[in-house]
């Protein structure tokens, strides 16, 4: 798994949601044993109480959980990182539609837009 963070945003909620994205997008199967803690946290370049916490956020939300001793596996029910991500989608298309509203901007321009920036 690739690990690109952005400095600009708080590294935790990066991490569940770049595990959740794989989670959804089928990359780790239900039952599957995840990365360690420190793993994750030298690939990704961060600190393990930061990835603790992710994770720790992750199994509150069903998406992952721990056995003492073995690790982090994924839930049986990935369908809940599917919604997860489909929400944290849906969060992101609002933020983009309103901000180009506030530019002037209407629908037809934000498709255009869209299309040459997945074209590049």
């Amino acid at each position: 798994m690739e690990w690109r963070l952005d400095k600009d945003r708080p590294i935790c909620p990066q991490i569940e949601e770049l595990l959740a994205a794989g989670i959804a997008r089928g990359e780790f199967a239900a039952g599957e044993r995840l990365f360690s803690v420190r793993e994750v946290a030298l690939q990704a370049g961060v600190n393990p109480n930061t990835v603790q916490k992710a994770f720790s956020e992750l199994e509150r939300d069903g998406l992952i959980f721990s056995r003492a001793g073995s690790g982090w596996f994924v839930s049986e029910d990935t369908s809940r990182a599917v919604r997860q991500v489909e929400e944290l989608a849906r969060l992101r298309t609002a933020a983009y539609y309103q901000g180009m509203r506030a530019l002037g901007k209407e629908r037809p321009d934000m498709i255009r837009m869209l299309e040459e920036v997945s074209d590049e």
